[in-house]
């Protein structure tokens, strides 16, 4: 009997030995993951500072923005996995079932699920081919915004109202950037049939090279005015088209600001801005003259 007790205590005293170390290599894993969780987001961000450091190129630098939270994503995805699966072969249960099992549910869901593996076939090119970058003002699924955040999975896009939209990568058939090396602030100018076009000219160049001159705007605007000149007759204005070129993003406040200083030069200058209106000839002949009224018309008048 008492060598029985002494058997099963020692046999408990395995057990619980055994149980501490389990639980002490499981802490020892977890520890481990979180480290290297740590470790690799610091090595990612200072990775990504030394390379901004030597690039003044600000097209490059939002590239690493991107490239920087698609690796950080793909890191912690790999680490996590990898330490789940340590964790599993500690407490005993064999990972070879688990990965044969994936295996066919993995490929059961890619036939399944082929418009999420699309998203990521998509999302990868068009990182590869550096289509979209986080902090570009992008047209992609008839959506159009700020790109917030650029995934393997989706781009996700905040308009100019402040609304967010999540677009899978997979319905992304065309990109449109419009803040890719420079942009051009086009602008329609309407004036008046009467107006001497040679004058309007000169007045805008004049609000334009005062724009350039601006210690604001004139870091915003990389070339001279262009005008275009007469895009059209419209029913109650000649339309001239004009464009400054610009850096990425400020082609909307550039356009804005001389739509205000023209208005003011235009104002200035006696030059109409003309409205839809409608005026009444008295019949006048080309030498000035008008035709006699009629009997009835000229009793009515007195």
């Amino acid at each position: 009997m008492i060598l029985e007790y002494l058997n099963t205590l020692q046999t408990q005293a395995s057990n619980w030995q055994g149980l501490a170390i389990t639980l002490l290599h499981v802490a020892i894993i977890l520890g481990l993951t979180w480290l290297a969780l740590r470790l690799s987001r610091k090595a990612l961000a200072r990775l990504r500072q030394h390379m901004q450091s030597e690039l003044d190129d600000l097209e490059r630098i939002k590239r690493l923005d991107t490239l920087e939270r698609v690796f950080r994503y793909v890191a912690t995805v790999v680490i996590i996995l990898v330490g789940a699966m340590l964790v599993l072969s500690e407490v005993g249960i064999s990972i070879a079932p688990i990965l044969a099992t994936a295996g066919v549910l993995g490929i059961a869901i890619g036939f399944g699920a082929q418009s999420l593996v699309k998203d990521y076939f998509n999302g990868f090119f068009l990182l590869l081919e550096n289509q979209v970058r986080q902090g570009d003002v992008v047209q992609v699924a008839d959506k159009t915004g700020l790109v917030e955040e650029m995934t393997l999975r989706y781009i996700r896009l905040r308009d100019f109202e402040g609304s967010v939209h999540y677009v899978p990568n997979g319905t992304v058939t065309s990109v449109t950037n419009r803040s890719r090396g420079f942009a051009y602030a086009v602008i329609d100018i309407g004036v008046a049939y009467r107006e001497d076009l040679d004058e309007v000219y000169a007045v805008m160049r004049e609000v334009g090279a005062a724009m350039r001159a601006d210690p604001e705007l004139g870091g915003k605007i990389v070339d001279d005015l262009e005008i275009a000149g007469v895009d059209q007759w419209a029913d109650s204005s000649v339309v001239i088209r004009c464009r400054f070129r610009v850096k990425p993003l400020e082609q909307w406040g550039v356009r804005r600001a001389f739509l205000y200083h023209l208005k003011k030069a235009f104002d200035a200058a006696g030059i109409e801005i003309p409205y839809p209106h409608l005026t009444l000839y008295a019949g006048e002949d080309k030498q000035g003259r008008a035709p006699a009224l009629p009997l009835q018309l000229q009793r009515e008048a007195d």
